[in-house]
């Protein structure tokens, strides 16, 4: 290699060096050059995402009270605000989820107070920086800031993200800290393989069996708090903690393989497990236990002596401490609450939904509803908000599946595989127990995937420069008329995603299928 380094040009008839060949390998095709026009494009559409999410934000309330679940968490977060950010109201007995999230309603509560701009600003600067988040991770992945700019578009234009960032609810806040944790992840392979990268071009990649060690990731560490974020809210984040588990041990066996490495497979168990199992379970652990911080450090929080109230002997766990081990089976009672929330036979919510339904959103949930309203030109008028994703693009879904499984078993496309991992993260776990009761808005944290699905496959209906400008030129023709579509259909839906007065007949023409009434 240092021979090659000192000639002034190398020899026209050397075949290739394997060294070269790994390191080309490892670095794949490179990121955009255009730093400036990627940020601008990112910048431009994010704050085209904050206009959306921000208009009009106090809208609707329930003569203003909170509408639907938000009248589970808004108060809640009130609560913690009023109490020094922890919740005692042990009448009411329904805390049920981890405080991160009301911790962050309570904040635009302190700052905008108990109104629906209070209790919505958090959710709806989440809902902001999804937008942001998915362009730049759209654009790691496609090696395109157009391709970025197309998945911002469809983050923007998706009527569950939309709704969900106007709304003082949980889910918002998984679908940011996830989409994060993912963005995170990709800059992390990114990284590994540039390492692996150098590692060859010097030629000391192969000097163990196992390869070398890689060094702290930071991105990885990012991934970990991202991930521990989610937990916090919701006991979801630990499937994430799984499936991203996984996906960074798959990235960091096809990374040391790609080097060169005589037993990439035993190398990662050897060099990188462990430190992934602390960036991705023991991290996430401990960030739980910390935004229990407020409950531990009161004396009237929900169950915070509940060891002691019930005198219940430590048998085993004598060495815990009480705190501790009254957040346990205060953990545990939250448990059985959710695996004994059922659907009843005789008398389903009326807006419950399963997992089947939620790919293609056949039954949507409707939020507010005011059928005595003026103002829209005729006698009968309508003003409701309803949680529908935009048919243009959640109708592609099982499409999007499975072309992405196609690409991902057949043609070994590592693109389609980590989507679909964050994908099915959030989607196959509802499947182990399906008498629980649900709701569509557990989807929440499907869009943005969704999003990055359809835009790696939009990339590969534009097609590369190279393939000739009549192939481009169709292939961009053909995204240019989606898009439209999908901005179409948004637009189609302003009126119900915001609860603007329209007529009853026109009420009835946004209802599409019979599900959706």
């Amino acid at each position: 290699m240092t021979a090659l380094l000192t000639r002034p040009y190398p020899d026209p008839v050397e075949s290739p060096r394997p060294e070269t060949d790994r390191v080309a390998s490892l670095r794949g095709r490179p990121l955009p050059t255009d730093r400036l026009r990627g940020w601008v494009v990112t910048i431009v559409l994010t704050l085209a995402g904050a206009l959306t999410r921000f208009q009009n934000l106090g809208f609707p309330t329930d003569r203003g009270t909170p509408v639907f679940d938000e009248k589970h968490y808004v108060p809640q977060a009130w609560q913690m605000l009023r109490n020094g950010w922890f919740e005692d109201n042990a009448g009411y007995e329904l805390v049920v989820h981890p405080p991160l999230a009301k911790q962050l309603i309570a904040l635009g509560e302190w700052m905008f107070g108990y109104n629906g701009w209070g209790w919505r600003f958090a959710p709806a600067i989440a809902g902001t920086l999804i937008v942001l988040l998915t362009v730049r991770a759209a654009r790691r992945l496609t090696r395109s800031t157009l391709l970025g700019g197309v998945a911002g578009i469809l983050v923007i234009c998706d009527g569950v993200l939309f709704i969900q960032s106007r709304m003082g609810m949980l889910d918002i806040f998984i679908a940011l800290f996830v989409i994060a944790a993912f963005a995170c992840l990709l800059a992390d392979r990114d990284q590994v393989r540039e390492r692996l990268a150098t590692a060859v071009a010097e030629g000391w990649a192969d000097e163990s069996p196992w390869g070398p060690r890689l060094g702290f990731r930071w991105w990885r560490f990012g991934a970990g708090v991202c991930v521990g974020l989610t937990f916090a809210i919701k006991w979801s984040g630990l499937y994430y903690m799984a499936f991203f588990g996984l996906l960074v041990v798959g990235f960091d066996i096809a990374a040391r393989r790609a080097a060169g490495v005589p037993r990439p497979v035993l190398g990662t168990l050897r060099r990188d497990v462990a430190p992934a199992l602390w960036a991705l379970v023991g991290l996430p652990a401990t960030i739980y236990l910390a935004s229990w911080w407020a409950w531990f450090a009161s004396e009237s929080a929900t169950d915070r002596h509940y060891v002691e109230i019930k005198d219940i002997a430590p048998g085993f766990w004598g060495w815990v401490p009480p705190a501790l081990r009254s957040l346990g089976d205060y953990s545990m009672n939250v448990l059985h609450f959710h695996e004994t929330l059922l659907t009843p036979k005789n008398d389903p919510h009326p807006w419950e939904s399963k997992p089947w339904t939620w790919p293609m959103g056949l039954r949507p949930m409707l939020y507010y509803y005011e059928s005595d309203t003026p103002a829209c030109g005729t006698n009968s008028c309508v003003q409701a908000t309803m949680l529908i994703g935009t048919p243009a693009t959640w109708w592609l879904a099982l499409p999007m599946l499975g072309w992405g499984m196609w690409r991902w078993i057949f043609r070994f496309d590592w693109r389609y595989a980590a989507v679909l991992t964050g994908y099915l993260a959030g989607y196959l776990p509802w499947f182990t127990n399906i008498d629980r009761q649900m709701y569509f808005f557990y989807a929440t944290p499907l869009a943005p995937f969704l999003a990055l699905g359809l835009t790696l496959a939009l990339g590969q209906i534009l097609g590369s420069a190279r393939r000739g400008l009549e192939r481009r030129g169709t292939g961009l023709l053909v995204v240019s008329l989606y898009l439209g579509l999908v901005v179409a259909n948004f637009a189609w839906l302003w009126p119900i995603l915001n609860g603007d007065p329209i007529s009853n007949a026109h009420w009835q023409a946004e209802l599409w299928l019979p599900s959706w009434r």
